[in-house]
């Protein structure tokens, strides 16, 4: 085996779960407990000799939180780097960090984040102003690439925030499966009880309690409707107070540090696609391309098959997504899909999630040996796509990686219009609620040529009939002033 293949070594998890303001842990303390816990998971005494800190950007206005740890921890001689936003970042970064072991610009790399967006919450609620220690400064290096999350034609209408699109995949999926409005429910919940259950299983997730499928679908005071069909236990869950450290080097590294071969899982194969930008000129609500080509390509890299991954977790800030993804990589929605419990049940750290599922994927390949596992990241409204595969067993060829950013590319993109009047066809639609009432009604829809045009209807007996009966597929009217009607 080469010497310089990248291994991680150590995995450290935080979870403030205490509702006492007293007992807060703001970012960068949760990060550091995290790095000294992946630290004692490794065995080997090590962050003095780390050269490279890698922070997740969070919601947080440090300056360069990666330089603040590397003279904590004992390495202030560190290349420091940060990231922009996206929940991409975290399989994005640790890729990097397996090519930068592999050709040797580093031998001992480690990766952390956090959120406290639990404790903030509450804070803002009760009118306190909590302590965030004043770090300055710019580390060696961001990486990421950062564009708006919609597109301006979808801004124009209001449609800003994730909760908006990814209810129209879920209607979407439903039409084009032909299931009735309660059978797509139930569905559904089901799907993201069995990811509750998952989460039962995980002593890190940060949900520790059964929820039926019909308590997930159903309207309640502690489960409000957010935007049809979704509940608010069917939305990704960002007021966690939650962090995250990885451990990689060399296995020439891990070797020199006395860390027991038990403890190395193996990085095989990391592949990165993002679809074109926006819901507003893919083809269609149903499929990714994006992660159609990421996931299959990853998987052939890594000399694995769908069939062959024991462990696998699907970013999943929304149903919407598992399906989509679970679909394009051919993976039984029956099957698990999570080893965390998700962002709804592990919890949603925002950019930083996907190092709490590659943490809980080295626990399982630990002590589960011979087996693989996936894990998917996506940052935007199903936009970055960034895989990796992992295993216990030690590889038969150096780690790969491949961008197959120019075959996504090369795939035809729908054309949006900014305006439009006249016949239409409802692709896709989502019902936002404000309080117990829906407030308006998002519609992406078709002309007569193929183009996507959106509208909105803010009739309040038009939204609550979209909530009971299908209106995708249905033909309506845009007026002059944008709105579209006239139903049939």
């Amino acid at each position: 085996m080469n010497p310089r293949t990248p291994v991680v070594v150590g995995v450290g998890q935080v979870l403030n779960r205490s509702k006492d303001l007293g007992d807060a842990i703001e970012p960068i303390q949760m990060m550091l407990k995290a790095l000294y816990r992946a630290e004692e998971d490794s065995g080997a005494r090590l962050l003095g000799q780390v050269g490279s800190v890698r922070v997740i950007r969070g919601v947080w206005d440090y300056g360069n939180p990666a330089g603040f740890i590397a003279e904590r921890i004992g390495s202030s001689n560190s290349e420091t780097m940060g990231t922009l936003f996206g929940g991409n970042q975290v399989q994005a970064v640790l890729n990097r960090s397996c090519l930068d072991i592999l050709s040797g610009d580093h031998d001992l790399i480690v990766l952390t984040g956090a959120e406290n967006g639990s404790s903030s919450n509450r804070a803002r609620k009760q009118g306190i102003q909590m302590h965030s220690t004043s770090i300055s400064g710019s580390p060696d290096e961001i990486v990421g690439s950062q564009k708006p999350e919609h597109h301006e034609f979808e801004v124009a209408k209001g449609i800003k925030q994730a909760i908006q699109v990814y209810p129209m995949y879920e209607n979407a999926i439903r039409y084009a499966r032909g299931e009735t409005m309660d059978e797509h429910l139930v569905r559904v919940s089901e799907l993201w009880s069995r990811f509750n259950e998952a989460g039962l299983e995980n002593p890190n997730a940060w949900i520790q309690t059964r929820h039926s499928a019909e308590e997930i679908r159903t309207p309640s005071s502690s489960n409000r409707a957010v935007s049809y069909p979704y509940t608010k236990m069917m939305n990704a869950n960002m007021v966690v107070d939650m962090g995250a450290a990885l451990i990689l080097c060399s296995v020439e590294k891990a070797k020199q540090l006395g860390i027991e071969e038990g403890k190395w899982v193996y990085p095989y194969a990391g592949v990165q696609g993002y679809d074109h930008f926006s819901a507003s000129v893919r083809d269609n609500f149903v499929e990714s391309p994006g992660v159609r080509i990421t996931g299959r390509r990853v998987m052939d890299l890594a000399c694995t098959t769908a069939e062959e991954l024991e462990y696998v977790d699907l970013y999943s800030c929304f149903p919407s997504a598992v399906q989509v993804a679970a679909k394009e990589l051919g993976l039984s929605e029956d099957r698990p899909l999570t080893v965390t419990g998700g962002l709804t049940f592990g919890g949603g750290p925002l950019n930083n999630y996907v190092m709490h599922s590659v943490a809980r994927t080295v626990e399982l390949l630990r002590a589960n040996p011979g087996k693989k596992g996936l894990v998917t990241a996506n940052g935007g409204n199903l936009y970055k796509h960034v895989h990796c595969i992992y295993g216990s067993e030690p590889p038969s060829q150096d780690f790969q990686f491949e961008n197959v950013q120019q075959e996504i590319d090369a795939l035809p993109a729908r054309k949006c219009l900014a305006h439009y009047e006249g016949k239409v066809e409802i692709e896709s639609y989502s019902v936002m609620y404000g309080g117990e009432n829906p407030t308006v009604a998002h519609c992406a829809c078709l002309t007569q040529e193929g183009d996507r045009v959106w509208a909105n209807n803010q009739d309040i007996d038009v939204m609550l009939a979209m909530t009971q009966e299908e209106f995708c597929g249905r033909s309506a009217i845009i007026s002059s002033d944008g709105s579209v009607n006239s139903f049939s």
